[in-house]
């Protein structure tokens, strides 16, 4: 009973002290140790093809020896580490754990098509924070050590082990990242019961959280056939067959698409699949190509995702087999990834409703804020989906309102207002599902 009232009282400090910095003037951000810590992270270039890892550990390392994290780094492909830090649980029992994760990773860019240089992480008068990461997902990860930090200074302890995971390489597929994490005996040491990750900020405010996402297929499919003169018409060339395949995938690409732009259905509803590129040509010297010559060989790439329906793998390796790339029209195709299945080719979604008590303690922390929480399916791939593979409860959910979701755009920004708002959010969350005492639960 004590407990819950110190809780309360905590949790109505922090509500009042956050309550009086959003009143403040864009001045207040500049000098905010919250704000300057995010920036200086914002800072630090982890952008593909070549990111550098080692100045963002070092940074985070910092981070973690101030706040008075243990640490210690995971390197299971060279140059492409994990960092680990953890706060023990006070509990004499043996409870699983709780994994904070993010990646440190951020995509490409192209700097002549931002406002303002996007490793410089400038702020402008209305608070808004430019920098790519700022959203995907620099911003989460920092939200985990700024709420960790507020805890630590209240003295506060948890009962369950707390992990904050900083993974390499989620913007390319995670295949040297968290694909080699979760089948090793280091996961399987931190025993996790509950894992948070990436979300979505909302621009119409109130909340979000991802059960479950999108299989994540990387397909790619090659036509081979005769080379000859541009003049001619060759049956079954590779250029034909191409065609062929190409036509039959744009006829169920609008399938797709039609419902979600009528309104009748969302993305992470349907299939989706975007042409990624299309290479053929006979190359000359200058790096062009010879115009009077069909190419012997063309190849399409392909990015698409599965909702979570049933049987819905099967039913698309039938389609690329039988029509996008057979093998009668001199087809073949593979997968550069192919991520997000179970054995039994399904996706696997963590529970969202109140038989499950992780869902419970992260709507009861949002409800804290006078905030709804509503599940959905994220149309996108994050490192999450390991987890769930492994049977592991998995929410993604980013605690920021009023922003409009710009992950992989140009001049992508936080706003340092919402943000300082979702650091008191992410001390809720950290504070009821490391303090749970509650029995293990399957999250399928």
């Amino acid at each position: 009973m004590k407990l819950g009232k110190l809780r309360l009282s905590f949790f109505l400090l922090l509500c009042f002290s956050c309550s009086q910095t959003w009143g403040q003037g864009p001045e207040d951000l500049e000098d905010n140790p919250s704000i300057q810590r995010f920036r200086d992270y914002l800072r630090i270039p982890t952008a593909h093809p070549n990111p550098d890892y080692g100045p963002a550990i070092d940074f985070l390392v910092g981070q973690a020896n101030e706040i008075g994290l243990s640490t210690r780094t995971l390197e299971f492909v060279p140059k492409k580490p994990f960092l680990l830090m953890t706060w023990k649980g006070s509990s004499e029992q043996k409870l699983q754990s709780v994994i904070l994760n993010s990646h440190m990773d951020v995509v490409p860019v192209e700097e002549d098509k931002w406002i303002y240089p996007p490793f410089e992480a400038h702020m402008d008068e209305e608070g808004k924070i430019f920098a790519r990461g700022s959203q995907d997902i620099k911003a989460l990860g920092m939200l985990y050590l700024e709420g960790l930090r507020i805890l630590k200074a209240k003295g506060w302890t948890p009962l369950r082990d707390i992990h904050v995971v900083w993974a390499p390489d989620e913007e390319i597929g995670s295949t040297d990242g968290w694909e080699r994490l979760y089948n090793s005996t280091e996961f399987q040491e931190l025993d996790a019961a509950i894992v948070w990750d990436e979300g979505r900020p909302t621009p119409e405010g109130n909340y979000v959280a991802h059960p479950g996402e999108k299989a994540l297929w990387w397909l790619v499919i090659n036509a081979t056939g005769e080379s000859g003169h541009g003049s001619i018409y060759y049956e079954n060339s590779a250029s034909e067959n191409m065609f062929i395949s190409l036509n039959a995938i744009n006829t169920f690409r609008d399938s797709q698409k039609s419902p979600v732009l009528s309104g009748e259905k969302t993305i992470a509803e349907v299939v989706a699949v975007n042409s990624a590129y299309l290479k053929s040509g006979t190359p000359t010297p200058d790096g062009g190509f010879t115009i009077n010559v069909q190419p012997s060989v063309v190849e399409a790439g392909f990015d698409i995702r599965l909702p979570p329906v049933t049987g819905i793998a099967k039913f698309m390796d039938k389609r690329i087999a039988e029509e996008w790339a057979p093998k009668n029209r001199n087809m073949a195709f593979h997968f550069i990834e192919r991520s997000g299945l179970t054995k039994d080719n399904e996706i696997p979604v963590s529970i969202a409703d109140d038989s499950n008590p992780w869902w419970v303690l992260l709507r009861t922390a949002i409800s804290k804020f006078n905030a709804t929480l509503t599940p959905e399916i994220a149309p996108a791939s994050t490192d999450a989906r390991f987890a769930r593979l492994l049977g592991i409860t998995a929410f993604g959910i980013m605690p920021i309102e009023h922003v409009p979701f710009l992950f992989h755009a140009d001049n992508e920004f936080m706003n340092g207002y919402e943000f300082l708002k979702g650091i008191n959010v992410t001390v809720a969350i950290i504070d009821q599902y490391a303090s749970f005492p509650g029995p293990l639960v399957s999250a399928l």
